[in-house]
């Protein structure tokens, strides 16, 4: 369960900054992203993301530290897939693909992996 707890905490840690990028200078994030970064509705989208993962940030935070072991394997599997999604859904940016969007796309895949690998080792 360590695993699970451990990546849930580092992942709220990449959330959180995520979005305090997302908050404070979502046109900078859309620019890494090859977005266009004068639409003012792609702002306000990101801006929406920020504090939908400033929440999110939070609960995976609380939950590695006060849930019971058989919700930490809920929280996981949720994990796994919601993070294996984030990157599937990033290779499926409808602009031309860039560093970043490939970076982030592998972020999500390997915490997806991790929290998989995590929730194998603890016999599911």
């Amino acid at each position: 369960m360590f695993g699970i707890r451990k990546t849930l905490r580092f992942g709220a840690s990449v959330f959180g900054l995520s979005a305090l990028l997302l908050l404070f200078m979502p046109k900078f994030f859309l620019d890494l992203l090859n977005m266009d970064s004068k639409n003012e509705s792609l702002v306000w989208s990101m801006q929406m993301i920020g504090i939908t993962l400033v929440a999110l940030a939070g609960n995976m935070w609380v939950n590695s530290k006060n849930s019971d072991p058989s919700s930490i394997k809920r929280v996981g599997w949720v994990m796994a897939v919601c993070a294996s999604a984030l990157g599937v859904l990033t290779l499926l940016i409808p602009v031309s693909m860039g560093w970043f969007a490939i970076a982030y796309a592998v972020i999500g895949f390997a915490f997806g992996a991790n929290y998989l690998a995590c929730l194998l080792r603890a016999k599911l």
